[in-house]
């Protein structure tokens, strides 16, 4: 019974409206930009929504400019190229690339946008600024190169140095259009007395990293015309395999756990807008829909586990759920999906306006540690005398040859292990501590590495080594082996690696093997690659459990509670839940007394105990909700779902005009009714 306002939940749409698919939530994102895009908004405005739009920044439907129609000349160069000279294209598509930047095509964007904000939309959100590591090779390219450091174009994978400038100039190029675009539009808008806000749905840092791709990442805390973003985290990204105890596997919570962390800091002390993305189907069509339910429900429960957001895009492409068929488990043949599916997916999409709870209970008070990431690690995903793979998502992972570069071991091989032991684990954006003076304030130790990334500035040592005078514990892991420490950058010529002006700033020496006291915090110098911990993590573990003295307490059991709701996840072994629940992963919301659960397995219970609340969970939407001595109230669904809602009635109702079932002992009415997106209208008395 939340107001529209907040925009709590919303999903992105190319497909005409249908009742089929009007999931009910705060606002939609139409997407693209073609003929119908003006009749799309209107539809969906006129259903109820509040009205967004999206479209690709790096990648769409641009034809008319890549073969002349837009301007008279061809613009084929402006796609990004590998070294064979072929363009990277999106999907499986043939005539849409990935594009490259340049100043020529922001302007064509800022032109086929311009009439969109004369439709009235709320908000625009360019998707996806994606620059792959293994580009570079296009001519419109190697003029920025000349333009940008002022020397030749070097061949991106011919030394470790021109790998890294490509991958800053890429992300300069992502950052320079998504600024000129953003700044000349809600300056047109603001002048034709409109207000516009812009969002930038992103991939996390970690997975861009992983799947080598570049992207803005920090810099869009720092744009002036962005108010925020959505963190694309999904199935398709959290199931990309890593290593842990020497072990090859697909880790949906862990990963996903990692995914949403890191996403926080692009608007984390700022007063831009987050939405966390969840995708009940991912984009690979050939998995089955136990798998999809499954693993959909780890990245929601990894979702949940950071009470830090409470907006959520609840799903891309509703018209793909619940209009297309998918396998079953044993069976070669494919169906639409099935009702109890249905109707879960639609319980946990009505239920995340709720998560906005000021009362937020963690199950064990540990250390809260910090796992440093930047965004030169997408920098540097390419090793020399070795070739830059990729992965979008669409192949098998656990099938890819070469798949050690994919499973970017010296991060997981840092943030792995104390996750594994159920400690707070959250990645920090290393650049985030320039601009946000208490960036590392609720962490207790930051864990930091630059075998795999590089601090861009020497400011960044500055302000750890003042977090670290403050009370701080800083584990710097690092053996300086990685060839990257010798490209030409700020440190270079004056210190042997970045990590001697870390030292320097504070205060520490690193040639010694031991804890030390720096003001009123510590910092250890660990001399190992971080990837020898995804085999043997004792000796981090061991440096970890020192730096973070006695709060540290094993436990397989990551949980926590944001009012009424328990939400957790089973990282090892198996943990026991005792209450009074309503399960919200069950289509039926069944109660849970007693549960005993595996590893593995994920949990989003809401407590029965906690409050009196009448309105439990439901798998419609609540509106004109009315109680005395008869309730009423309307309970909005898409066409063709089966809806389940749960109440709180004192005494079993004389009459309900649904199906209904009453609990005497826990005083709890259950309805069921076919959806309806205008909404069925419940009488109780």
């Amino acid at each position: 019974m939340t107001s529209k306002d907040r925009e709590a939940t919303g999903f992105q749409e190319q497909a005409a409206y249908d009742e089929s698919i009007d999931l009910r939530t705060d606002f939609v994102m139409v997407y693209g930009l073609n003929e119908t895009t003006a009749e799309r908004i209107a539809r969906w405005r006129e259903a109820g929504y509040r009205v967004h739009l999206m479209t690709g920044i790096s990648w769409g439907t641009y034809q008319d400019y890549l073969d002349g129609r837009w301007d008279g000349s061809g613009h084929w160069d402006d796609a990004q190229t590998t070294a064979d000279g072929k363009p990277i294209l999106h999907g499986e598509s043939t005539d849409i690339p990935y594009m490259v930047p340049t100043f020529g095509f922001t302007e064509y964007l800022v032109q086929k946008l311009r009439p969109i904000i004369e439709l009235g939309v709320e908000g625009i959100h360019l998707e996806e600024p994606e620059f792959w590591a293994r580009a570079g090779y296009s001519e419109s390219f190697k003029r920025e190169w000349q333009a940008y450091f002022k020397e030749p174009w070097q061949p991106p994978h011919s030394t470790p140095e021109a790998h890294f400038r490509s991958g800053q100039l890429k992300q300069h190029l992502l950052s320079r259009s998504l600024d000129r675009v953003t700044s000349v539009l809600r300056d047109e808008a603001l002048a034709n007395g409109r207000e516009v806000r812009f969002y930038v749905p992103t991939h996390s840092l970690l997975n861009y990293t992983q799947w080598q791709i570049i992207s803005p990442e920090s810099r869009l805390r720092t744009l002036p015309s962005i108010d925020g973003a959505i963190a694309q985290v999904w199935t398709g990204t959290s199931r990309t395999p890593n290593v842990y105890n020497g072990v090859v596997a697909e880790r949906t919570v862990e990963t996903a756990y990692l995914e949403y962390g890191i996403a926080q800091d692009l608007t984390r002390g700022t007063d831009r807008r987050m939405w966390f993305l969840h995708d009940p189907i991912e984009d690979h069509p050939d998995r089955t829909w136990e798998d999809y339910l499954a693993n959909y429900q780890r990245t929601l429960v990894a979702s949940l586990l950071h009470p830090g957001v409470s907006r959520y895009e609840v799903a891309p492409w509703p018209h793909r759920i619940f209009n297309r068929p998918y396998l079953r488990e044993g069976s070669a043949e494919r169906e639409l999906i099935p009702p109890d599916t249905a109707t879960s997916y639609l319980i946990a999409m009505n239920s995340l306006r709720d998560l906005d709870q000021p009362d937020v209970r963690w199950a064990h008070d540990g250390p809260r540690i910090g796992i440093a990431l930047s965004d030169t690690a997408m920098f540097q995903r390419w090793s020399p005398g070795g070739e830059s793979g990729h992965h979008d998502g669409l192949q098998d992972a656990l099938a890819l040859e070469g798949r050690e570069q994919l499973h970017f071991s010296d991060f997981y091989g840092l943030a792995l292990p104390p996750l594994h032991e159920g400690q707070c684990v959250t990645p920090v954006q290393l650049e985030s501590v320039i601009d946000s003076p208490d960036a590392l304030d609720d962490l207790d130790v930051v864990v930091l590495s630059y075998e795999f990334q590089k601090p861009l500035a020497p400011s960044i040592h500055y302000a750890l080594a003042g977090w670290v005078n403050r009370g701080g514990s800083l584990l710097y892991v690092g053996n300086d082996a990685d060839p990257y420490h010798e490209i030409r950058s700020w440190w270079t010529g004056r210190y042997a690696t970045c990590a001697d002006h870390l030292a320097e700033a504070l205060g520490a020496d690193r040639a010694v093997d031991d804890i030390q006291q720096i003001g009123q915090g510590r910092v250890r110098f660990l001399a190992q690659r971080p990837a020898d911990f995804t085999a043997d993590h004792g000796p981090l573990i061991a440096a970890l459990r020192e730096l973070a003295g006695p709060t540290w307490q094993p436990t397989n059991w990551l949980s926590v509670q944001r009012g009424p709701y328990l939400i957790g996840a089973v990282l090892a072994g198996t943990h026991v839940v005792e209450g009074t629940y309503l399960d919200l992963l069950d289509p039926a919301l069944g109660i849970v007394r007693r549960r005993e659960l595996e590893a593995g397995a994920v949990t989003w219970l809401r407590d029965l105990t906690y409050d009196n609340e009448p309105l439990l969970a439901s798998a419609g939407r609540i509106t004109n909700w009315n109680a005395a001595n008869t309730i009423t109230f309307t309970c909005e669904a898409p066409r063709g779902v089966q809806v389940t809602t749960a109440l709180r009635l004192p005494t079993a109702p004389k009459t309900v005009n649904v199906d209904s079932r009453y609990d005497p002992d826990l005083h709890i009415l259950w309805l069921t009714h076919p959806g309806e997106p205008s909404g069925t209208k419940i009488h109780i008395t």
